[in-house]
């Protein structure tokens, strides 16, 4: 690769600029992870003879390498960043494509922790390349645009399943194959069409700042109450009311679908209304849905509400993209890529143990597990009210008036 500064990349042709890496790689990685988890539960259900407790135990061993993302930053040392993305990428599309190979616990556990490390290493430098290579004042529109390129992807690669799974009787190991290889075929294009790109210079040691501390906190809640989304919501859907696999993938249809639509004005809402307003509505709207999640159980609600409420999950968690542009606007142009590390292992810290323990739970009273979700929602509310109007560094709190 050749090297390019930022500034020199601006004249670049459009389809060798950094933002066009940065929307082949969002489309890359749902093809292959979004995939993956569409047919997931169906096919430890359905091939494997999983329960709640099983389930529980193959996320919290996926969630173990997100919570040593932190060991980016030693990678970093010896790889630049944009090689660690691709390499990331193609690691995610071979381990995915490999999938249903392994119909047994131990199997998955082995394919899915080489799957989890090229993708949370891929987000976790996939997340500092954005904040390095995108101007502030455009950050939040090109950052709803990158989020509507993943559901586009992922809208693909679910209509293709929908349409053909019946029709052409698809296997599991052919969907994995053709995903994951999808998505380490891109990866091989962005290392061979792409220069390497300049920014600045990054720590290369562990950066842990007080000044910082809210956007740990709410990388941390978000981290754990994320899990009992991804982890039981979709399990709930099949499990409860029995859902196949063509229709597990309709409903992530759907969902892409809207998030595909509204992610660009969801940039735009940020850009006019800040940080702190958008998060507050994404804490007020997740702990509505979660405490509906709960009545599903306790009160016996039925599958379209649960259909209903899975689309608006999804459209808020969407939403926490406020959260890298409130921290680009308080951090160190240094500070970036360490810190995408260190906060990605906080977004993980609950991730190692809280989806095998809510396995147990899930198994006494699946509505609690949805009740605690809330709460931890409202613990997040909570912190969005300390978010400035206005976040820059030295005012990075509602509190920082106080010091």
């Amino acid at each position: 690769m050749v090297s390019v500064d930022l500034e020199m990349a601006k004249s670049l042709p459009v389809r060798r600029r950094p933002v066009t890496l940065l929307l082949l790689m969002a489309a890359a990685m749902p093809i292959a992870f979004a995939t993956w988890s569409a047919l997931l539960n169906n096919f430890v259900i359905e091939r494997v003879g999983f329960t709640g407790v099983e389930i529980g135990w193959l996320h919290t061993v996926r969630e173990i390498p997100g919570f040593l993302a932190v060991g980016v930053i030693a990678v970093i040392l010896f790889m630049r960043e944009q090689v660690l993305a691709v390499v990331s990428l193609l690691m995610l599309g071979v381990a995915t494509a490999v999938t249903a190979w392994f119909p047994s616990l131990g199997g998955l556990l082995m394919v899915t922790v080489i799957s989890s490390i090229g993708f949370h290493y891929y987000e976790t430098v996939n997340q500092s390349l954005q904040l390095q290579w995108l101007p502030k004042d455009r950050a939040p529109q090109v950052l709803g645009w990158l989020v509507a390129v993943g559901s586009a992807a992922s809208l693909l690669s679910y209509g293709a399943v929908v349409a053909t799974w019946d029709l052409l009787d698809l296997t599991y190991n052919t969907v994995y194959m053709i995903s994951g290889g999808v998505c380490a075929v891109i990866a091989a294009y962005c290392w061979m069409a792409f220069p390497k790109f300049e920014g600045s210079p990054q720590e290369r040691r562990m950066v842990l700042r007080r000044r910082y501390w809210l956007y740990y906190a709410l990388q941390f809640m978000s981290g754990s109450r994320r899990q009992v989304f991804l982890v039981f919501a979709a399990f709930m859907m099949v499990e409860r009311f029995g859902l196949k696999v063509h229709e597990v993938t309709a409903l992530f249809l759907v969902n892409y679908i809207a998030n595909m639509l509204a992610a660009p004005l969801m940039g735009r809402a940020l850009t006019l209304w800040g940080e702190r307003n958008v998060l507050i509505f994404e804490y007020l709207g997740l702990t509505a849905v979660f405490m509906a999640y709960a009545g599903i159980y306790f009160f016996d609600w039925g599958v379209v509400l649960a259909a209903t409420l899975y689309v608006l999950d999804h459209l808020f968690f969407a939403l926490a993209f406020a959260q890298k542009t409130y921290f680009q606007k308080i951090a160190d142009p240094g500070d970036i890529a360490p810190t995408a590390a260190v906060a990605f292992t906080i977004n993980h810290v609950a991730a190692v143990f809280l989806p095998a323990l809510l396995g147990y739970l899930w198994i006494v009273s699946p509505g609690m597990v949805f009740v605690l979700a809330a709460v931890m929602a409202v613990v997040s509310l909570c912190l969005s009210f300390l978010i400035p109007r206005h976040p820059v560094k030295g005012f990075e709190t509602a509190l920082s008036a106080l010091r």
